[in-house]
This record gives structure tokens, sequence and C-alpha cells, in this order.
């Protein structure tokens, strides 16, 4: 059988081989701590999950949604104007998305021509590089450095590039460096943008899990409604990871061209998951700060334990992962992570895995409780990996 080539495009990912190794050290009887995939343990509040449970009940809920409801597309405006100040036209700059993995797979499709260039973090999310691909963009990467404090370098981008460039895809709070934008940062992405007419896909997916200062949205600062739109997601913030709930939100032609394809693709949300999302952004928020303040203790938990063995990692400020740099006495972030996980169970990503200006580091995902994370820090310490050599 050929198959098609944009097939081509998936490989056996990184990601792949990890769930291999977890699979294979689990049938040998020996011990996996996944701190791997970012999936969250937090469940749903109770009310929306009585919300789901009360409306799948109901025979009249098992049509085709076709459509977003009504009530939907306020709740949506509504959210974004209390928690953000922004002003959306419920109707027409608004729709949601099977979780935001769908909208990043399917935006390109929308806007790329075979051969359109495409700006991409590096590094980031997989998704936010293998939609494009799989529209046939030719994606050009914007390394993310620290000592850019994981921001992208505007002037680094070659001109000749930028007014080539189609759509840029870009990510704060960012997965996986977990770097925060600040105004100035939306301010020349906003510039940069309307410069050289490039389109801007903004995902911010982890903007209520930051532990200092609250999240913004790129549609708070002016202009950015001119040049792209937002992705969010009640994956994180309400722990419906699994009911795939998100919303694209910004310029209404681009809004129109999501709706055209969705509705070529799907039949829309499921009904008591379209009602269960409206009651997780109107109702009771305490759950957000609950969540928030899970993911900021076990933060600490990890970090200030990896410390005091010998693991010297900086604290992140916001998101559900920590982005460490690998000891120096590896020379690269797959060998280090082969190492610690056939000799302690802990399971971490490579940072070469985003990227490859990701190599040096690996990613930990919060996505464990106390005792969890406090047996994983005696079994390191236990290892060895982490004394002075």
């Amino acid at each position: 059988m050929n198959y098609a080539d944009r097939m081509s495009v998936f490989g056996e990912s990184i990601f792949t081989t990890l769930a291999k190794m977890r699979y294979q050290r689990s049938a040998e009887g020996k011990e996996v701590i996944d701190l791997s995939i970012g999936a969250p343990n937090i469940p749903p509040a109770l009310r929306i999950r009585e919300i789901i449970s009360k409306e799948a009940l109901d025979p009249k809920n098992y049509v085709y949604a076709i459509t977003d409801l009504t009530d939907l597309q306020n709740a949506v405006a509504a959210w974004y104007a209390r928690r953000y100040g922004v002003k959306i036209d419920a109707q027409n700059e608004v729709s949601s998305l099977l979780g935001s993995q769908e909208g990043l797979s399917h935006l390109a499709l929308t806007l790329i021509n075979p051969g359109d260039i495409v700006l991409v973090q590096d590094p980031c999310y997989p998704i936010f590089r293998d939609g494009p691909l799989l529209a046939g963009a030719d994606v050009h990467y914007m390394p993310l450095l620290k000592e850019n404090d994981y921001l992208i370098d505007f002037e680094a981008i070659d001109e000749e590039v930028a007014k080539k460039a189609k759509l840029m895809v870009v990510s704060y709070p960012n997965n996986p460096t977990c770097a925060i934008a600040n105004d100035d940062f939306y301010h020349r992405l906003i510039a940069f943008a309307k410069k050289y007419d490039i389109i801007v896909l903004h995902d911010n997916a982890y903007s209520e899990l930051l532990y200092t200062t609250p999240g913004h949205s790129f549609l708070e600062y002016e202009g950015a409604k001119d040049v792209g739109l937002e992705f969010n997601s009640l994956s994180k913030t309400y722990g419906l990871a699994g009911a795939r709930i998100g919303f694209a939100i910004g310029r209404k032609d681009l809004i129109d061209e999501i709706k055209v394809l969705k509705s070529n693709l799907d039949y829309g949300m499921f009904l008591p998951i379209q009602k269960a999302a409206i009651e997780a952004i109107t109702g009771d928020q305490q759950c957000v700060e609950e969540t928030r303040n899970a993911y900021r203790h076990r933060r600490d938990l990890l970090v200030d334990g990896c410390q005091a063995i010998g693991w010297n990692i900086e604290k992140p400020l916001g998101t559900m992962f920590v982005w460490a740099k690998i000891p120096d006495h590896y020379q690269d972030a797959e060998s280090f992570t082969y190492d610690l996980f056939n000799k302690t169970g802990v399971l971490v990503v490579p940072g070469n895995a985003f990227g490859t200006h990701g190599e040096g580091y690996v990613r930990m995902a919060l996505v464990q409780d106390d005792e969890t994370i406090k047996h994983a820090l005696e079994v390191m310490d236990a290892s060895g990996i982490f004394q002075s050599h």
C-alpha cells in the first residue's frame, strides 16, 4: 500500500517511544512514575460533572448539534468580557472547537496552500508545527532562547521570510518552556504582524495557570483582532481535557472560515458537553483558584525537592509544567531521559521532542499527587544521578 505523502509528517515520535518504554517497564512489573504527558488528574468541579450527568440522561440531547448553542456563544463572550475585558461579538467572533488540538490541526487548512510559509516557535507544542505541515506549509522556526526569556526575537526573523509568511503560531504562557510574555511583547507582535500582513494564531491554554500575576488574552491588546485570533481551552483550567472543549475567538473572517471547514468535518459538539462548558465558564470560579493553587503546590514540591537532591532547576511562573535543564554531565536530553527512566522509573520528555532548540532540557508535567511526587524525588535521589560528578 502506498500511503499519502502527508503521513510522512508523523513518523514515530518520541512520545510513541516513551509510551512503549512505559508499557514495557510496566509489563515487567516495574514501577513507572509518569511525568511525561500533560494529562490533568484534577477532575472538573462537581457542579460541572452534575450538568454533564443530567444532560446526558436527556434523550433530546442525542441529536446532531450542527452549530454552537446561542447560550454557549453568549457565555464565551461574557467570559471574555469578565475575565479579560475583551468585547466579543458572540455570533460572529466565536467558534467552538473539539479541543484546541482540533483547531490547531485544522486552522492551517483554511489559510495555507502548499508552499506557503508559516512561522512557528522552536521549541513548541508539536501540533503547532504538524498542523501547518499537513496543509503543505513551508515551516520556518523562530528560536526561543533562554537569554531572551524564551520570547520571540522579531528582529532575528529573516525579512524575506517575513514578507512571504502567511501565518504565525504563538503561545504564551508557553508549553514547553513555561515562559510568560509581557505587554511590550504583544505590542511588538501585533506591529510585526501588521507590517508583514501575517495572521497570528495565539494559543492561550494556560492563562489561568499563572502563579504571580493574572494571565492575559492576546485580544486585550489594541489591534490584535485586526491580525488574528486566539484559541482558548477548558482542558487544564476546568479539568475537562477528555471532554474536548476549546474555542476560537477573534477576527470574523477567520472565524467564518473555521465554521465553514467544521461544517464539512463534524456535526458539532455533543450538547451535554456544550452545556457543561456554559456551566464551567459562567458558574462559581472558585474551582479555577483551587486548580491553580494545586499546580503551584506541586511545582514547589517538585522543584524544591529537585534542588534539595542536587538537580538545580528553575521554578516556573506558570503552566502545569517544569522546564528543567539536564545535569551537566549528560551530553543530550535523550540520554538523560533514558538513564533517568531506567534507573528510577521516572518518565519525562526530552526537550528536543519539541524542537531542536529544546535540546539540553526536559519537560516534566505536574500531573501526579503529592505522595507520588515525593516518591519520585526519593527514587531519583537514591539513583545517584544528581550527585556531583
